[in-house]
C-alpha cells in the first residue's frame, strides 16, 4: 500500500466519521433524543476486561466520554484505511464504495457493541434500526466520494 493510499484512506475515513456525527446530531435535534451513551459503556467494559482504572468517578464518567469519541474516529479511519487497501488505489462505483464502506462500519460498529454486551439488535425496533442506518450511510457515501475524488483521473 503507497503512503498516499494510506494518507487518502485516513482523510476518507474522518470525513465520513464526520458526516456520521452530524448526521447523528441531526437526529438528536430533530426528535429531541439524548445522545447513545454506548460509546462510553463499551469503553467502561473495555477498561474493566483490561483491569484499566479510569480514575475517580468524575475522572471516569470524563474519560470514557472522550475515549468513547475516540473510538468512533479510530474506527471510521481504520474501515476506510481497510477499504483503502481493498480498492488498491483506484477509484471505485461509489454505490458498491457507499454500502461497503457503511455497511462494514454499521457491522464493526454494533458487533463489537453486541460482543461487549452494551446492546442487542435483536431487541431493536424500526426507528432504532433507522437511526443507526441513515448515520452510516452517511459515513459510506461521503468516504466513497472524498476516496474517489482524491483518486487521480484516468485518461
Amino acid at each position: 500500500m503507497k503512503a498516499a493510499d494510506l494518507a487518502d484512506g485516513l482523510i476518507a475515513g474522518a470525513v465520513g466519521t464526520t458526516a456520521l456525527n452530524i448526521v447523528t446530531y441531526l437526529d438528536m435535534t430533530a426528535r429531541a433524543r439524548p445522545a447513545s451513551q454506548t460509546p462510553e459503556e463499551s469503553v467502561g467494559k473495555l477498561a474493566g476486561a483490561a483491569h484499566v482504572d479510569l480514575g475517580s468517578e468524575e475522572q471516569a464518567t470524563n474519560r470514557r466520554s472522550g475515549l468513547g469519541a475516540l473510538m468512533g474516529y479510530g474506527l471510521g479511519m481504520a474501515a476506510a484505511v481497510g477499504f483503502a487497501m481493498v480498492a488498491r488505489g483506484r477509484r471505485q462505483p461509489v454505490l458498491r464504495a457507499t454500502a461497503l464502506l457503511g455497511g462494514g462500519v454499521m457491522t464493526l460498529t454494533d458487533g463489537s457493541l453486541t460482543l461487549l454486551g452494551v446492546t442487542d439488535p435483536r431487541t431493536w425496533r424500526r426507528v432504532d434500526w433507522i437511526s443507526d442506518l441513515v448515520p452510516h450511510l452517511a459515513y459510506g457515501l461521503t468516504a466513497a466520494a472524498t476516496w474517489n475524488r482524491l483518486r487521480p483521473s484516468r485518461p
